[in-house]
């Protein structure tokens, strides 16, 4: 691939968002035949959960109050695990920008393997490091990092470990083709899969049915043209919103990578695979979205399965609310079915036909009412086209089979063993999942059209975390577990209590402890954190701080390496989203990869 490296890192220019295998042909189990639209739970059996729990506690971080603590990364200095303190602290690894072996770590490149240039000429380096995976192949350790930009930028990176401190540190980083996908799009939180592969995420897809006669679809969508040399007419908006996945193939770090079109097609946050390597749920960070099961035909393969979508059935309106959780399928597909649907270009206009809304705000007859994003559709979906429909446009099709189209702002998925417990959370309770209300006011824009399924009492800004209970991997209960709580704007744009959380975005859970770990993506807190939360004892611990208008993306806990255990911690586009004026040097922007820890091994 050809480089074109000849400014300086210094001249580089940073691009910030501020915002975030093969088909099987084998037979598959008689659930995943469900016609779409039929409600269906799956069971599969959970191993028995072990009997003893490791007692953790931390060291609380504090509130930064001071300009340096501000533009600091506070963190907890030491962790008790078993009446044993260990020492620990945040370690960068890396940070945008960084040159190590031969590749600058964050620059975009196109589809020609050029790198991308701002109109000053200077290179366009991401400071939007998501998440960071720490995989292993044989005695070696990598991380593969994806960049939250349109367009995107993956790099894997080779570590070295200390194997007396754990001490982790960069050997080199190179950049990972997605040409075959025309590009990676505004990839956002992650997971590792128990295969031991990188599960990304395309956040925030283009809406296919406002693409203009020049290929522009606005602002958010149009900068995607630099992956193509400024045409915006050679993108397919379909080509973007999927899963993509990322395998090492080899210890000199080559890889293997797919986008999962049979997991849909909408604002992926995160996809979590369950133990049993087939279940996956998927959040999906939109407004008036959906909460998606995948359910995959073989294990360790997400080339092909069923997709479906959640009913929430609620049963109390107070704080976050809770329901019973039930399944309707969206059907069976496989990635060379839908591939073959980009590669003939389809379009918008191919899968649907739209109608206008009687005045009564009904359909017309033989038209079917989708409330997805806030939409309120009339759509009818053309002859021969609804399997398409369902990945292409998964969230307009939910909403017309039926599924709840009201979540807001779904984030991040953990799972707890121990408990046979999940949980997600969500950064914001408002809008479709109020009771025909916005901030508390009454207005229908987001529950008109649909089935209001979600009806809360009250919007909460400060957000939620969710425990949801499992029937073997099927999820069949949501309830509030942690919640933020308000407060009067402070002098420094503080709307949610320093003591709580407040846009809960990221989760993950420490194995053999009761530890879950939140972190926030959050406008509510002036510096975000990232906190522990004892699921016994209901003890919010603040664990870190990062600096100004950085949001803290990529907890995910490792919890043995070599003999070490890892929580990773990516601090993304310092200065991005609020603060600038605070800014005294370029430097200070460039985003962290890094880590708590390192941990001792828990049992």
């Amino acid at each position: 691939m050809k480089r074109n490296l000849i400014l300086s890192i210094a001249a580089a220019s940073a691009l910030v968002l501020t915002g975030c295998n093969n088909d099987s042909n084998e037979e598959v189990e008689p659930s995943e035949l469900a016609l779409p639209g039929t409600p269906i739970e799956t069971h599969i059996e959970t191993p028995v959960p072990p009997v003893k729990l490791s007692e953790l506690s931390f060291s609380e971080a504090p509130v930064p109050t001071t300009d340096a603590q501000k533009r600091d990364i506070l963190v907890s200095e030491k962790v008790t695990v078993n009446d044993k303190e260990h020492h620990i602290g945040f370690h960068t690894i890396i940070r945008s920008g960084d040159e190590v072996g031969e590749g600058i770590y964050g620059l975009v490149y196109d589809k020609n393997g050029d790198a991308v240039q701002a109109a000053d000429a200077s290179l366009k380096i991401s400071n939007s490091n998501d998440f960071s995976s720490l995989l292993t192949y044989g005695e070696k350790i990598f991380t593969v990092t994806h960049f939250e930009t349109r367009p995107a930028a993956m790099y894997i990176t080779e570590l070295n470990q200390n194997k007396t401190t754990g001490k982790l540190t960069p050997k080199w980083t190179k950049n990972i083709d997605f040409s075959a996908f025309n590009g990676l799009w505004v990839p956002c939180a992650g997971s590792v899969t128990p295969w031991g592969s990188h599960l990304g995420s395309e956040e925030y897809p283009p809406d296919a049915s406002k693409v203009d006669e020049n290929g522009s679809i606005g602002s958010y969508y149009d900068p995607m043209a630099d992956y193509v040399g400024g045409d915006l007419k050679a993108l397919n908006p379909y080509d973007y919103g999927w899963t993509p996945e990322v395998k090492i193939k080899n210890v000199n770090g080559d890889v293997e990578v797919a986008k999962h079109y049979t997991m849909g097609r909408f604002a992926h946050e995160l996809a979590y695979v369950m133990p049993d390597k087939k279940t996956v749920y998927l959040s999906d960070d939109g407004t008036n979205g959906v909460f998606y099961k995948f359910v995959a035909d073989n294990a360790e393969d997400l080339s092909a399965g069923t997709l479906y979508a959640a009913k929430w059935n609620q049963t109390s309106a107070k704080g976050g609310g809770t329901a019973n959780i039930t399944w309707i399928s969206l059907g069976h597909a496989t990635n060379d079915e839908i591939k073959v649907a980009l590669d003939a270009k389809k379009k918008f206009g191919d899968i649907f036909t739209v109608a206008e809304r009687n005045e009564d705000n009904s359909c017309p007859t033989g038209v079917t009412a989708s409330n997805w994003a806030a939409k309120n559709e009339c759509l009818k979906i053309n002859d021969g086209m609804e399997k398409i429909a369902s990945r292409l446009e998964s969230g307009r099709y939910a909403g017309m089979k039926g599924a709840t189209v009201e979540f807001s702002k779904m984030e991040g998925i953990t799972y707890n063993p121990q408990k046979k417990e999940m949980y997600m959370a969500m950064s914001r309770t408002e809008k479709g999942m109020e009771d025909n209300k916005y901030k508390n006011e009454a207005n229908d824009k987001y529950d008109k059209g649909g089935s209001n399924d979600v009806r809360l009492e009250a919007r909460n800004h400060c957000g939620v975390v969710y425990k949801m209970a499992l029937d073997g991997y099927n999820v069949t209960t949501m309830e509030s577990l942690v919640e933020g709580v308000g407060m009067d704007k402070d002098e420094h744009g503080n709307s949610c209590t320093l003591d709580g959380i407040s846009m809960p975005d990221n989760v993950t859970f420490i194995p053999n402890t009761d530890t879950l770990i939140i972190g926030e993506d959050t406008s509510y807190h002036q510096n975000d954190m990232i906190w522990s939360y004892n699921l016994t004892s209901k003890k919010l611990t603040r664990i870190q701080t990062t600096p100004y208008g950085s949001e803290t993306t990529s907890p995910y806990y490792y919890p043995d390496i070599n003999g070490f255990g890892y929580l990773m911690s990516v601090i993304q586009h310092p200065f991005g989203e609020s603060d600038q004026d605070k800014l005294q040097s370029p430097d200070e922007k460039r985003g962290y990869t890094g880590y708590v820890g390192p941990f001792p091994v828990i049992k």
